[in-house]
């Protein structure tokens, strides 16, 4: 049994979805049980990966090894809690972009951002570093990009360390590092687009969402960034709509789930509404549903894992 002491969550969810099912609106792709509890189980999942951010934001100090890519001890989510922990809002903010951009694919960990972030043991390109030379860092990945190890994370599979990719890294790197350098830092930056979203979660998140002027990064890279910087306190975020326009797995989990058939041709302005009056009955938010429902689409009948 996965997570035992979650079995009553799930449960509670699995019920939630029936009664959904037979009172609000059909939800045909989850009426069978196994599937039912497997998008239940989905749900606990996506749950999990939130509240795993919040406890870690609880804990004591954390050591400086845990940000140290040249240690055994790294670990990026860790990382960035001690650099807020040290009043580094630039650092914790350039690891936070360059974990989304990376990924953690569960085979490798975070092995090919430390290998970035560690400048492969000559050293770190901190914030520091990039910031002030984006150029040089460009220019050293492309000098060396064979020699990084690791792969990226599932959520970025599309993404190049090869600079004579479309979707190469470096480009990427330079967009993001100028944007915020012509802002002032970070601090400046973040402060600036909330000051000019107001005080809704959602248009906060919304205009995050939009702001980022990066290479490579549709759809599913400006959710993941804004939903990360959320989760560590740095925009009081919280997404409004599971931005369903051009997304793809979620599309199709959210057809499967409401029209029975990931390929209806359901649009996504339904879709949108559909999932809204889920929500109003589950109360786990748009984040975890839109991470939830584009997993389960993947194996809907048996929960699988999935982590990276």
């Amino acid at each position: 049994m996965q997570w035992p002491s979650r079995q009553p969550r799930k449960q509670q969810i699995s019920a939630q979805l029936l009664s959904h099912h037979q009172q609000v609106r059909p939800l045909p792709g989850s009426a069978g049980l196994a599937a039912r509890d497997t998008l239940a189980m989905q749900i606990v999942a996506s749950l999990r990966r939130e509240e795993y951010y919040q406890v870690i934001q609880r804990r004591g100090p954390i050591s400086p090894r845990r940000a140290d890519p040249h240690h055994d001890s790294f670990e990026a989510e860790l990382g960035v809690v001690h650099f807020i922990q040290q009043n580094a809002y630039d650092e914790a903010a350039w690891l936070i972009f360059l974990m989304v951009h990376l990924g953690k694919p569960a085979t490798d960990g975070w092995r090919r951002l430390r290998d970035i972030y560690g400048k492969l043991g000559q050293g770190r390109w901190d914030w520091a570093a990039g910031s002030t030379n984006p150029a040089a860092f460009e220019q050293w990945l492309a000098a060396n990009w064979q020699s990084i190890r690791g792969k990226f994370g599932n959520h970025r599979k599309y993404e190049s360390l090869d600079p004579s990719k479309q979707r190469a890294m470096g480009p990427a790197v330079v967009d993001y590092v100028n944007w915020v350098n012509a802002a002032g830092g970070h601090q400046a930056l973040f402060s600036q687009i909330i000051l000019t979203a107001g005080n809704d979660p959602n248009v906060i998140f919304d205009a995050f969402y939009k702001a980022l002027p990066v290479k490579g990064y549709g759809r599913l890279g400006r959710f993941d960034w804004t939903t990360m910087l959320s989760r560590y306190g740095f925009a009081p975020a919280e997404a409004g709509s599971a931005y369903l326009k051009t997304a793809t797995g979620p599309k199709a989990g959210m057809r499967l789930l409401f029209a029975g058939n990931a390929n209806s041709g359901t649009g996504y302005v339904p879709l949108q509404q559909w999932l809204d009056e889920l929500d109003t009955t589950l109360q786990v938010g748009m984040e975890v549903l839109e991470d939830a429902i584009c997993n389960w689409q993947k194996s809907p009948t048996a929960f699988v894992h999935f982590k990276g």
